[in-house]
């Protein structure tokens, strides 16, 4: 009986970074980009989702580039310009790579349904398969899934907890 080649561990870095909402975890790649961005008190939950899109992971601590630490801090200091500046690769299904693509076309300082955004990506009645892409983005804040809402306004489901999001879109000036 043949047995099967496993795949080797994908490596990447981790950081972490003071935020006001709290510590950032920075997963990086040897290129440098972004491949998570969570918190701390989250870890468990970015580790599961780290292994779902890639695989066996091997994370060990390593600085983040200075220039996206330096542009996640501005961001946080208000140059919210500054997320767009920062270079992230990610894995996930075709469909998931359309919404985490069209969440960081969103501006800051606006926000969307989930319905709004399944029709902005042609696919109008994915609203929950939407909402389910959404909750797997593995890099918060820089693909702005803070930015997506309910039909009736309201905030809903934030993998950084409401609080979080509440404080990310007062942020950018959205009042909620």
């Amino acid at each position: 009986m043949a047995t099967r080649p496993t795949k080797t561990p994908e490596r990447f870095g981790l950081d972490r970074l003071a935020t006001p909402i709290g510590i950032a975890l920075l997963v990086t790649d040897a290129e440098g980009a972004l491949r998570a961005l969570d918190w701390d008190d989250y870890e468990h939950r970015m580790r599961e989702l780290l292994r779902l899109h890639y695989g066996a992971v091997d994370l060990g601590e390593r600085s983040a580039p200075a220039a996206m630490k330096a542009a996640l801090s501005n961001y946080f200091e208000g140059d919210l310009a500054q997320l767009s500046s920062i270079a992230w690769r990610i894995a996930g299904t075709p469909f998931q790579q359309k919404v985490w693509t069209a969440l960081a076309r969103i501006p800051a300082g606006t926000t969307m349904s989930y319905g709004a955004l399944a029709a902005k990506i042609g696919t109008p009645k994915a609203i929950r398969a939407v909402g389910h892409a959404n909750g797997s983005n593995p890099i918060s804040v820089v693909l702005p899934c803070h930015r997506l809402i309910g039909a009736d306004g309201s905030l809903v489901k934030y993998g950084g907890g409401l609080e979080r999001k509440r404080w990310l879109l007062r942020h950018e000036g959205v009042e909620v």
